[in-house]
């Protein structure tokens, strides 16, 4: 009995030291809350952090999936889209279980952690800021949310659902979040 007491307390040491592993940048505070960092330049190719952000939010939540890609810079405007650092999530604000969805994820990334650092999971992941459904949170302003509409709306009953951020939870990442170099993405290795 003992030798099987011992071979189960060394499988189950071995199996938790990668978490422990894992767990250990959380012990620090997140990342201080990210300034505006707009699209200066075009790339060619999603950057690492974008990709798997938006691979945990497939994994981990309803609704439709997460788009990545990114976009021309012959189409018009700044769009953190045309960097590689942004995610649109077609989740649809009419429907109920995708409202559940996106204030599940909302809950989780903007929850304090066990420090009681304000919005830590958000910071760790590098989210400079989140528009949906006629409403934004962005970390320069410490993701107090606030109403949004698109300066392509000049009257809010005649806006688009995808201007309004109705028919997707738009996500854009810091510079440090896109490159994957925040304590989120050194946690998961």
């Amino acid at each position: 009995m003992t030798r099987l007491r011992a071979l189960v307390l060394a499988l189950l040491v071995v199996g938790l030291t990668p978490l422990v592993a894992s767990a250990a940048p959380y012990d620090a505070p997140p990342e201080e809350y990210a300034s505006y960092e707009p699209q200066e330049k075009c790339r060619r190719a999603v950057q690492p952090g974008t990709r798997a952000l938006a691979t945990w939010i497939d994994k981990r939540y309803g609704g439709g999936k997460p788009v990545i890609g990114v976009r021309s810079c012959r189409s018009g405007g700044t769009s953190e889209h045309k960097d590689g650092r942004a995610i649109d999530w077609m989740m649809d604000a009419r429907k109920k279980a995708h409202r559940k969805e996106v204030a599940r994820f909302l809950g989780k990334v903007f929850a304090s952690d066990k420090q009681g650092n304000e919005h830590a999971q958000a910071r760790r992941m590098g989210i400079m800021y989140v528009i949906w459904n006629d409403r934004m949170w962005a970390s320069y302003d410490r993701f107090e949310g606030e109403r949004y509409r698109s300066s392509s709306c000049k009257k809010l009953a005649k806006c688009s659902a995808t201007l309004r951020h109705r028919n997707h939870v738009h996500i854009s990442l810091s510079k440090a979040g896109g490159r994957a170099a925040t304590s989120w993405y050194a946690a998961r290795g």
